[in-house]
């Protein structure tokens, strides 16, 4: 499965991924009412992007992520939080602890599960009036946008899967259908919260991101390494080896029913 493919850049996904907008991250904090007493399950916590800061908050938290070395490389990187534990499973066979948790949070990951199996796990998982956390980040215009314009030649030439014509959307092409949450007999109270950020990337940094998606890790490796070659040149030639990426973040938020 192409979910798997994350594990064997473990390292790459750690230093290249970029980290949650802070406003995201307090906004979570204070739909969840984070603290010390909180009990939160992070599902396919990566390395930690969204795990270092919520563990911040001094709360007990509890990842289970499907890789082997991801794990190894988010508790490395949650040393410092005694209160953390990562463990290596696969969410939808993870058995649940008898003690039910406040906040089941899912980041960038979401789209991997069955929906509806992910919803009435987590129900499973939280306390009456728990929280369902899941965020989401999408590519969209903007930033240098001449570049993610000129790059689709690239993939088109590399990548027979790439639509042809293919634009960035925007952030309201973009937005998540929150229907599936509110027509969900597990969770009422469904909220959203958008965000967005841009990072700039030299060209080393920007190829980095770029081997860390599910999609290019999967690819031959002669079409990888032409469409590598493709987009540091057009980088490097039209660019002055510099692009901006803007991204956009929504947190979408759901009350467990008590039922």
């Amino acid at each position: 499965m192409l979910r798997d493919t994350f594990d064997g850049a473990a390292e790459r996904y750690d230093r290249a991924r970029p980290r949650y907008p802070r406003p995201l991250v307090a906004e979570l904090a204070r739909v969840a009412d984070l603290g010390p007493d909180s009990r939160v399950l992070e599902v396919a916590p990566g390395t930690g992007q969204l795990t270092v800061p919520l563990a911040e908050f001094g709360c007990r938290l509890t990842g289970v992520e499907l890789g082997p070395s991801l794990a190894a490389v988010a508790r490395r990187n949650l040393s410092a939080f005694p209160r953390v534990t990562v463990e290596v499973a696969d969410f939808e066979r993870w058995e649940l602890p008898d003690e039910p948790f406040d906040l089941v949070v899912v980041a960038t990951a979401f789209h991997w599960f069955d929906s509806r199996d992910f919803m009435a796990k987590a129900a499973s998982a939280l306390r009456p009036g728990g929280r369902l956390a899941v965020v989401t980040t999408h590519h969209v215009a903007g930033g240098t946008q001449e570049f993610f314009d000129r790059m689709q030649r690239c993939y088109e030439r590399w990548d027979p899967a790439t639509l042809p014509g293919f634009r960035s959307p925007t952030e309201d092409e973009s937005a998540t259908d929150t229907g599936e949450f509110e027509r969900s007999e597990h969770f009422d109270d469904v909220t959203v919260w958008c965000g967005a950020q841009e990072i700039t990337y030299t060209t080393d940094e920007y190829l980095d991101v770029v081997l860390t998606y599910s999609g290019h890790l999967a690819m031959e490796e002669p079409a990888r390494q032409g469409l590598l070659a493709c987009l540091r040149e057009l980088l490097e030639t039209r660019h002055g080896g510099r692009v901006t990426k803007r991204y956009f973040h929504e947190l979408i938020t759901a009350t467990r029913a008590a039922t």
